[in-house]
């Protein structure tokens, strides 16, 4: 999608919408509670706001019938598109990625985050450091979003903000256009070289969504056909915002109430 004038007060209406509810979802991950439990409360407030959840039914090539919840909830070794499930009772000390999607008078927008489990204090250092490191490189690939420069500075700027951790980024995934579907052209890899791929322009929506791992990048699909989890056990984080590219500002879309 293209962004034209009439269309920015939709697209930002709509991210404020999915930012209000990711955020108060968030406020909702507790121990005890199910992802069935979280999922149902995040397609609730959609509705209830006059919207559709987008990923509901949204088929890119799995399995028939689409993805048949309102939210992809990932928790630990689950990377992205997981599940949700009656029987998945969060433990203090786990840490879940909600990846959430609506559509606001047929402007649609993606966004996500990773959270810990209760106390902080129960999560491991090091994974607690791949969140924080995750969120930074999606802020490092916002910043790096603006007219005049390439898909790839937004790769180039993701991957850097890696460098010396000892933190894999999962090269499979990755970002991708957004706005009148929810996957459009281009593919954002979170790795690539500056000034290569395509050039950025006035009125882009683009989803940008860090994911990485404290241990290695390669992940499969689970027999579920949805969620992919990693191969070697690691634990996953996974970070995504919705932004509009104007001449003068890249405006985040999907801006928490409580991010400045």
């Amino acid at each position: 999608m293209i962004a034209q004038p009439h269309d920015i007060e939709g697209l930002k209406e709509a991210g404020r919408r999915l930012g209000a509810i990711l955020e108060r979802l968030a406020g909702e991950v507790r121990f005890g509670i199910s992802t069935l439990e979280l999922d149902t409360l995040a397609e609730q407030w959609i509705r209830e706001g006059g919207d559709e959840p987008c990923f509901k039914g949204y088929n890119p090539g799995g399995p028939a019938g689409g993805f048949p919840n309102a939210c992809c909830i990932s928790v630990n070794d689950e990377v992205v598109h997981g599940l949700p499930r009656a029987e998945r009772a969060l433990k203090e000390g786990d840490i879940i990625s909600l990846d959430l999607g609506l559509s606001h008078k047929g402007y649609v927008m993606d966004s996500a985050l990773t959270v810990p489990v209760g106390s902080p204090a129960k999560v491991q250092s090091k994974v607690l450091e791949l969140l924080a490191v995750t969120e930074n490189a999606l802020a490092e690939g916002v910043a790096a979003a603006k007219v005049g420069s390439r898909i790839g500075d937004i790769s180039h700027a993701i991957e850097e903000t890696y460098k010396g951790t000892g933190f894999s980024i999962v090269k499979a995934l990755g970002g991708h256009g957004v706005g009148a579907e929810v996957h459009e052209e281009p593919f954002i890899a979170n790795f690539g070289h500056e000034g290569t791929g395509p050039e950025i322009v006035p009125g882009m929506v683009l989803a940008l969504e860090p994911i990485a791992t404290n241990g290695k990048a390669s992940v499969l699909v689970a027999p579920d056909g949805f969620t992919y989890r990693t191969r070697d056990g690691s634990w996953a984080a996974h970070f995504e915002h919705t932004i509009l590219v104007l001449e003068d500002e890249t405006v985040v879309l999907t801006k928490r109430p409580s991010e400045k």
